[in-house]
């Protein structure tokens, strides 16, 4: 009996305790980008397709918005797809393109509620056109919103990227328009995809895997990285909350020393 009523004790404290606290806006990053990493073995574990747990996933990027909304984070950058992906088979590529319409027009009233401005990063070969319209739909509407920036990189690629940036840096070079001996850190920033974004502040990784997956190369150079062994599907707000807790506690010194 006394066992029993020990046990019983501790699953009421476990049900009544208090969430940890999330850190002060002071402490928390203005951008985060997240790798939305497995969805294909979330369904697998469950014996489903793996369509199931892209479709499992979107509930996550759900509230993971809505929580960056309510804590006032000022951008939230989402890996969706990249430049790499097309290697999958045929018929989830399929799904993921209308995974993203639907994404794109379900969505559309609450980005407009939340006052979230949505864009996009990537290249736009391959998508195809009924899809690429909603996307482009949900960016002209919410143009001119001014809460937080929700960005999906779509058809992304780092290394891409940084190559286009080299091709229009060249061309204005050849132009007359740019003098070589002017290129700097900031005449790279201009040429990206994210040209006027800031940079990460934080970069989380799930599913547990210790790579960057040709993720925003140049933005993360001085990102805190935060990693779970959490599926997506299975990421929720407390794992944010987790993450910024994390953030907060770390000292960044951008290659410097505090005085």
């Amino acid at each position: 009996m006394g066992q029993a009523r020990q046990q019983e004790e501790q699953a009421s404290t476990a049900s009544t305790a208090v969430p940890q606290a999330v850190p002060p806006p002071e402490k928390r990053p203005v951008h985060i980008a997240i790798i939305m990493d497995g969805n294909g073995r979330w369904a697998q574990k469950r014996g489903l397709p793996r369509f199931e747990g892209h479709r499992k996933g979107a509930e996550s990027v759900r509230r993971v918005v809505e929580e960056c909304c309510r804590l006032n984070i000022g951008q939230l950058t989402l890996y969706c797809l990249s430049s790499e992906n097309w290697k999958r088979p045929r018929i989830e590529l399929d799904f993921l393109m209308e995974l993203l319409r639907w994404y794109a027009v379900s969505e559309r009233p609450e980005i407009l509620r939340q006052n979230i401005r949505f864009t996009t990063i990537g290249e736009r070969a391959g998508i195809p056109d009924h899809v690429w319209a909603e996307v482009e739909e949900t960016k002209r509407a919410s143009e001119k919103n001014t809460g937080m920036v929700l960005c999906l990189a779509i058809n992304y690629g780092g290394r891409q990227e940084i190559t286009q940036a080299v091709r229009r840096i060249a061309r204005q070079v050849a132009a007359g328009a740019l003098d070589p001996d002017a290129i700097d850190e900031a005449t790279v920033s201009r040429n990206l995809f994210t040209a006027g974004m800031p940079d990460p502040d934080l970069l989380i990784r799930t599913a547990g895997e210790y790579r960057v997956s040709n993720f925003l190369l140049w933005q993360i150079s001085y990102a805190e990285f935060w990693i779970t062994d959490v599926l997506w599907p299975d990421f929720t707000e407390e794992h944010l909350h987790e993450a910024l807790r994390e953030y907060a506690r770390r000292e960044r010194r951008f290659g410097g020393i505090k005085s």
